[in-house]
């Protein structure tokens, strides 16, 4: 079994910046792909970012493309994403998964990861 952690979210005003950190544990950790979604109250989840575990490669949602950041740590076990110039509209429970199945590539479909976190709340204050 894998457990993901969430931490790092808050309130925050509009331009300014957060940084969410999600540390996977639990048996031998061998990730494929790790990734950020985000829900809104009424909304469905949404993909926000995604990163391959093993070549880096990186991927966003238009709607936070040269705002946002995905990074990780291997060492660590632990995935990043650095949010600036935040809008009122990227307020969400943030979501953190994690597929550790090595087969296809629909990263920003929520149901193809196997594991989540619990969230974190980010308000975002005009």
């Amino acid at each position: 079994q894998v457990q993901l952690v969430e931490s790092g979210g808050g309130l925050v005003q509009a331009g300014g910046s957060l940084r969410l950190s999600c540390a996977a544990s639990g048996r031998t950790f061998s990730s494929y792909y790790m990734s950020w979604f985000r829900q809104a109250p009424g909304k469905e989840r949404e993909f926000v970012s995604a990163i391959n575990w093993n070549d880096g490669r990186t991927y966003y949602a238009d709607s936070v493309k040269g705002r946002f950041t995905i990074s990780r740590d291997n060492a660590k076990n632990t995935v990043y994403l650095q949010m600036n110039s935040l809008k009122p509209e990227d307020t969400a429970v943030y979501y953190c998964a994690a597929r550790t199945s090595y087969s296809g590539s629909a990263y920003f479909l929520a149901a193809w990861y196997d594991y989540w976190g619990q969230g974190t709340q980010v308000t975002v204050s005009s």
